[in-house]
């Protein structure tokens, strides 16, 4: 399988919100990587339901939907019904994380776990067959433009050891960070897809970025 870019909207202008949207469907960018923040799991507020319904009019490829909120369990089915194609909780949000897993892929979604940096691989070692994808915070969340951890390697090897030893088909997404410095370094550890905010956004031709990047993950 090829390797997937997943620009992260949050480093979009969000006053020309549909125009970035436009940009990432006709890029060479597989996802489109959506941060929801409450701004009490994370010290943050992003952006909430009526904006991902705009977004997800306009777009034109796989909603990537990551909440970094509290209690996720009562918006599964609100996100549902907007149109996520994939939907990521927080492992240190979820009291019964199997549970929460369950109920996302009884509607219809995929199922996506994050890790913060400080969390272990080990606490998905019950659950791996039952999560379609993590995503490995590879800075501390809530803000885009933060510097990459560079642990965020010897985690990526560790998980794809315990999705290989569990017969698991879960992708590795890497969220943070992420520039054609590392992107590279982090395939060959074994990540799948890779989310680009400020990279992406902050570049002065956006889709050659996109182009380029994904290049470089399919070496």
């Amino acid at each position: 399988m090829s390797k997937l870019i997943a620009p992260s909207v949050l480093a979009a202008d969000f006053a020309n919100l549909q125009r970035d949207v436009e940009m990432i469907n006709r890029s060479d960018a597989d996802w489109f990587h959506i941060d929801i923040m409450d701004g009490v799991f994370v010290p943050n507020i992003s952006f909430g339901m009526p904006v991902l319904r705009d977004i997800v009019k306009h777009a034109t490829k796989t909603i990537d939907t990551h909440l970094m909120i509290v209690d996720p369990d009562r918006y599964v089915k609100t996100f549902a019904d907007l149109g996520c194609d994939i939907l990521t909780v927080h492992y240190e949000a979820c009291t019964h994380l199997h549970r929460t897993l369950q109920n996302i892929k009884a509607h219809g979604m995929k199922a996506g776990v994050a890790l913060n940096p400080h969390t272990s691989i080990d606490v998905l070692k019950d659950t791996i067959q039952d999560i379609d994808l993590v995503c490995l915070m590879s800075v501390n969340p809530g803000f885009g433009g933060q510097s990459f951890i560079e642990n965020t390697y010897n985690k990526v090897s560790e998980l794809k050891e315990l999705i290989n030893n569990k017969s698991a088909s879960t992708l590795i997404e890497i969220d943070g960070g992420v520039t054609d410095k590392n992107a590279k370094q982090l395939v060959d550890a074994g990540a799948d897809v890779l989310v680009a905010g400020s990279y992406v956004f902050k570049a002065a031709d956006k889709i050659k970025t996109v182009k380029d990047l994904k290049a470089l993950a399919n070496y």
